[in-house]
This record gives C-alpha cells, structure tokens and sequence, in this order.
C-alpha cells in the first residue's frame, strides 16, 4: 500500500510561487512504516495516474476554487482501486460532497496532523470509517513539514506557519470559523528550526503563512485593561512577547533571508511591532484593505480598518518602518460605485502599495457573506450545467460565472470588465517601473518588474478573462515568466547554517 498526497489544480505552471505546506505536514504524518509518500502538486505538473496501483491510498486536499479538479482525480483514482481520502477546507465544510462528487471513500474533517496515521491503520485494516474528525489541534501538535520530499527547483518561497486561527470576524473569511478565533502559536524553536532547515536546503524568501501574523492588537490589550481583566490581559501579554521572542530570533538568522507574511491594517498603530518586524527582516506583508470606503467596510465588518487619507498614512506607515504591502482589495461590495474602481486604483498608487491585488466579491462557503447569499438565493431556479449557482465550485471551470452575487448599480459584466481594467492600469509597464524605485540597483529594478508581470499573469489574466484565449495566452506566459522569476529568490544552499 502506497500513500499519494495531491494538490490539485487546473492549471500547470511548471514553478510554484510558494510551497503548498498542508502536503509537506501530511507527509510528516504519514508514519514510516509506510514508506515515503509519493507528493503531487498540480501547480507543477498534472498527476500521472498510471502510478496508482490497486490498494494504493489517495489523500486530496481541496478548497472551494480547485474542489472540481480533485473530485475529477479521486474518481480516476477510485476506479484504480486505490482507497480516496479527502481533507482540507472544502471538505471540511462539504463532508458529504466528495462521496458525492469524488469517489471518496471517507472524509478528514479539521486538521490532518494527529488523525491522518488513524486513517491509514484503517485503510490498511479494512475498518475505514466515512468520517473522520480531526478538530482543532493545539500549537504544540503541529507537526514540522518534511522538506526534504520536496522535488528540486520547483517553488520560490518556501512557506512556514507560526499561528492558526484569527480573532476578527470578517464577513468574506472562512478562518475564523474553520480555524477558530484563538490564535495557536507554535513555539519559536521549531519554528526557526523549520526555518534553518528550508535555508540549509537554499531557500532565503520564507513565507510565514498564518491566518493573522498580528493576532494581539493594542485595542484588545486596553479593552481587557478597561474590564479589569488581569487573567484576559495576562494572556494577552504573553501572546504578544511569544511574536517578539519569534521576531528576534528571526533577526538572528543570516542577513540574507527574506520573510513575508499576512497581517491586519491595525498592527500600523503599533510601531513597537513594526520595528520588530523591521529587524526580524519580515519585508512584505499582505494586508487586507478590501474597500476604500466606510460603507463597504461596514458592509463586510471590517470597521476597524481605516478609509480615505487615514487609510493611505496608515499603509504608507508599513512603508516607513521597510515592511512593503500587498493590497488586497474587494471590487463588487453593494457600497460601490462605477467610481470606486479608478478611486481604489488612485489610493493604491497614493499610499505607495508596492504590489496589489483586486478581487472580485466572492461568496465562499462558511463565510457570512455565503448564508446570506445562499439564502437570498432559494427561489432562484439558475443552473449552468444542471448545477445549482450556490454550488459554483462544481461548475465546469470554463462555464463557471466570475461574478455570482447581484449589485444594485453594476452588471456582473460590467464589475469584471472595471476589475480587469484596474489590474491593467496598477500593472501596467509605466506604473510598475515608477514602483520599482521601491529597489535600488537597475538589476533589482529589472526583477521586480519581471515578477510584477508573473504575479499579473498567474492571479488576474487567468481567473477574471472570460475570453479563454486571453486566459490560455496568460497561462503560456506565467509558464515562461516564472523559471527567470524563480532564479532571482534562488540561493547557494547553506548546509551548515545553525
């Protein structure tokens, strides 16, 4: 019995940008006994088949976006006569679906990390249960990525996780309901030695992939002082001295090494941890702007960012303690306006947003957004394909719409086309060279124009372009783009680094 671990995806770009840790986890999960698991990941090249043998186990992790791919490989898996397994957020949410749509022979709910060994016993026993739980597990159960299965020269970033989970409670964001709103930190020293491992092994770009790298806010520490809870702002504290130890160690590790990670616009109030960021030489951070406007933050309970001039001196903050920021912002919000999408790009601009992402509102499931939309649609008899609207993610992906909710001014057309049209502008050649002064060597400047234009590619032309010709031109050049792209985050490995 062989154990094949996949990440599906419907297109193949030969290069990850960033390392998929979920398949490096369950790998470490995986026991010995085993062997050592066969690793697919579709971002590099389609699964083959042909190695499933009669027997064998098939885990597939899915999301909303690739849960019809994976149901299409779990199928042709199946009929090979191996056991089919599926986890991730989707199936989490959709235990039943994959039985459905599949081929699944039993279901992981939660996190894989201490029940996946369970699941194979069973496989191996003959004694599967359909449904396994793996709940929320603690900081200290996290299990450290097996690295050294990863193929050679396949990804740029490699990824490391320090915290599940998120306070806050936005209306579009499944995390807090999947993960839970109590941050789990996982303590700094096998953290760093996640780290030092993925540099010995030549990476120096790490992402931290957390659900909120800045999960204690100042906000939180005066409220919990104003009700006079010591026990609430005592562990407040040590949450808070836990990301700073993390961050001074991160400084220690050698100079060359670059982090990114995800964070919330309130840690720009907080210059103390921007300094630390700073020092622990976290470069980059994705921050979630979503809407320019007090309406559409209200709109998705997201009151504690800030809109208009407040909010360009708040990102250009990052931008004076060297953190560059990853706009992400939502077009499709009730609130908008025709205006708002040339006014978005504007304040992008004006707050010196080095690299920015415009999505379209999307209604994911075990978000907020989702049950009110689910509900909203009841009476609507729309089908593509005999599949229900509300079910989109099965949807054939050239068929699938890229707008789903009604706006009361906009056509759904017409939000996809003013969406594109601002990926065009931020992204264009003019306004990329004007950010790249952001780098200060002409060679720099050249990189960063290259992996502008790979990010553009790889996130806006092939997911918003209804014309497939226009999407199958992106996917060549994201494919030709991202071999030049990852050799500029390439380095000498460094076996010896402690």
């Amino acid at each position: 019995m062989r154990v094949h671990l996949v990440n599906p995806n419907h297109l193949s770009f030969g290069i990850g940008v960033i390392t998929p840790r979920w398949l490096y986890v369950l790998a470490a999960a995986t026991p010995r006994s085993y062997g050592d698991p066969v690793l697919v990941d579709e971002t590099l090249a389609p699964i083959d088949s042909a190695q499933i043998r009669p027997g064998d186990v098939v885990g597939i992790g899915i999301h909303s976006g690739n849960a019809l791919r994976g149901y299409e490989i779990g199928r042709a898996a199946r009929e090979r006569g191996a056991h089919v397994i599926y986890g991730g957020i989707h199936a989490s949410l959709y235990p039943q679906e994959p039985c459905q749509f599949g081929g699944a022979h039993a279901v992981v709910k939660g996190d894989g990390d201490t029940v996946w060994a369970k699941v194979l016993d069973d496989c191996r026993n003959g004694s599967l249960q359909q449904i396994y739980e793996g709940g929320r597990i603690e900081a200290g159960e996290s299990l450290p990525a097996r690295w050294e299965l990863m193929p050679p020269d396949s990804y740029m970033w490699a990824s490391v996780q320090t915290v599940r989970g998120c306070p806050k409670h936005c209306s579009f964001c499944s995390v807090w309901r999947t993960d839970g709103q109590r941050p789990r930190q996982r303590a700094s020293d096998v953290v760093i030695r996640e780290i030092v491992q993925l540099r010995r092994m030549g990476f120096r770009f790490i992402a931290l992939a957390d659900d909120n790298f800045y999960p204690v806010t100042l906000e939180d520490l005066e409220l919990a002082k104003r009700q006079n809870n010591q026990s609430r702002l005592e562990q407040l504290r040590a949450m808070r001295q836990e990301r700073f130890e993390l961050m001074a160690r991160l400084a220690d590790l050698p100079p060359e090494m670059v982090f990114f990670t995800q964070i919330t616009m309130e840690a720009a109030e907080d210059p103390e941890f921007l300094d630390a960021m700073r020092r622990a030489r976290i470069k980059g951070a994705l921050v979630g702007v979503e809407s320019v406007t007090p309406e559409g933050l209200k709109a998705i309970h997201k009151g504690f960012n800030s809109s208009g001039h407040d909010l360009v001196q708040r990102l250009r903050t990052f931008r004076q303690h060297d953190i560059h920021v990853l706009g992400s912002f939502i077009f499709g919000l009730p609130s908008d306006r025709p205006d708002t999408f040339q006014a978005t790009a504007a304040l992008a601009a004006e707050a010196d947003v080095t690299f920015a992402q415009f999505v379209m509102l999307t209604p994911f499931p075990g978000t907020v957004d989702f049950q009110r939309w689910e509900k909203l649609m009841e009476t609507d008899p729309t089908r593509i394909e005999g599949i229900p609207l509300t079910r989109y993610w099965l949807i054939p992906q050239a068929l699938r719409p890229k707008v789903y909710m009604s706006h009361p001014r906009m056509s759904a057309n017409e939000i996809r086309r003013r969406t594109q049209d601002v990926w065009d502008r931020f992204y264009s050649l003019r306004s990329v060279w004007k950010r790249s002064r952001c780098v200060k060597s002409l060679r720099s400047r050249l990189a960063f124009v290259l992996i502008s234009k790979l990010y553009r590619q790889m996130y806006a032309n092939t997911g918003i372009a209804t014309d497939s010709a226009r999407g199958n031109r992106a996917a060549r050049w994201a494919r030709w783009l991202a071999k030049p792209c990852r050799r500029l985050f390439q380095a000498p490995p460094l076996p010896e680094t402690t």
